[in-house]
């Protein structure tokens, strides 16, 4: 079994800043980590492989300092990484960057063997759009299982996986054929202490590092800013409130009292409010 798992190195959100011209992520000078929704998808993988055996290859597209993401994931475990560089992948949106990504897994087929499952993170914190993941299914034609809170099973023989997934109002379970892309949720396991063994073998393995065109990327109009058609308008940071919790005092006094103050309270803030809903009553006696 052949498990391949996109991770991303994405700066630290505590520090993010945004560039006034271009409004985009200003990522120079700032911590990097691994992609936190990343390293559930990761665990999964590596799970996997310890139950049912074979070889968990890590993948990431970004700058060479995006190298240490890669090294990280090897201390974790992970038997191979492979990091996606070149200045054509400069700008990416969801669109270019999902289809780098599928081509680079093309080519991890091609040169380690094909994959049969796929795992990333539900979506990144620096653009939470969740659109890579099923971007990446849609371009290698893999059925995608999205929002999967646990594997309930995998039967390599019949080729079939059976997930929990978490939709409105629930859970589903699912059942796919491999191979297949499957988007992780958060807070699903916990990433493993990385032993010894593969810290010592992280610092000292060679990460496969590919440009566009040792990844097999021959239309380069689909890559970076040439193959983004998202455009930022406007990213900004929402301005702090000034207003303070206001406090009830619950000591000493009956339910009802309790309610009909609270409810007092808000509609001394929100007055528009009472009006609505005495608009909507009035509405809902005469129908």
């Amino acid at each position: 079994m052949h498990i391949v798992v996109c991770i991303k190195q994405v700066p630290d959100s505590a520090q993010i800043r945004v560039h006034p011209v271009t409004n985009t992520i200003m990522r120079q000078g700032v911590p990097t980590i691994i992609n936190p929704y990343d390293l559930f998808a990761l665990e999964a993988a590596l799970t996997l492989r310890d139950i049912d055996g074979g070889e968990v290859t890590v993948l990431t597209m970004g700058p060479p300092m995006a190298e240490d993401a890669l090294r990280k994931a090897l201390t974790y475990g992970a038997d191979r990484a492979v990091l996606l560089t070149d200045r054509f992948f400069a700008g990416s949106d969801t669109l270019a960057t999902s289809f780098a990504l599928a081509q680079a897994i093309g080519k991890i087929g091609e040169t380690f063997g094909p994959p049969d499952i796929v795992f990333t993170g539900k979506q990144t914190i620096d653009g939470d759009t969740a659109q890579v993941g099923p971007g990446i299914a849609k371009r290698l034609d893999f059925l995608q299982l999205t929002y999967v809170a646990r594997i309930a099973s995998l039967d390599l023989d019949a080729r079939e996986i059976k997930v929990e997934r978490r939709a409105e109002g629930g859970m589903q379970m699912l059942k796919s054929k491999l191979p297949c892309l499957i988007t992780m949720l958060e807070g699903v396991n916990v990433i493993r202490r990385g032993s010894l063994h593969d810290a010592l073998r992280a610092a000292r393995s060679e990460i496969v590092k590919w440009s566009a065109g040792e990844a097999g990327i021959e239309d380069l109009g689909k890559c970076g800013l040439r193959g983004s058609p998202t455009v930022v308008k406007r990213v900004f940071a929402p301005s702090s409130r000034a207003e303070k919790a206001v406090q009830i005092d619950t000591a000493d006094k009956a339910l009802r009292d309790l309610a009909d103050e609270l409810i007092a309270a808000i509609f001394a803030r929100q007055p528009a409010l009472e009006h609505e809903l005495a608009f909507e009553g009035g509405s809902g006696q005469g129908a």
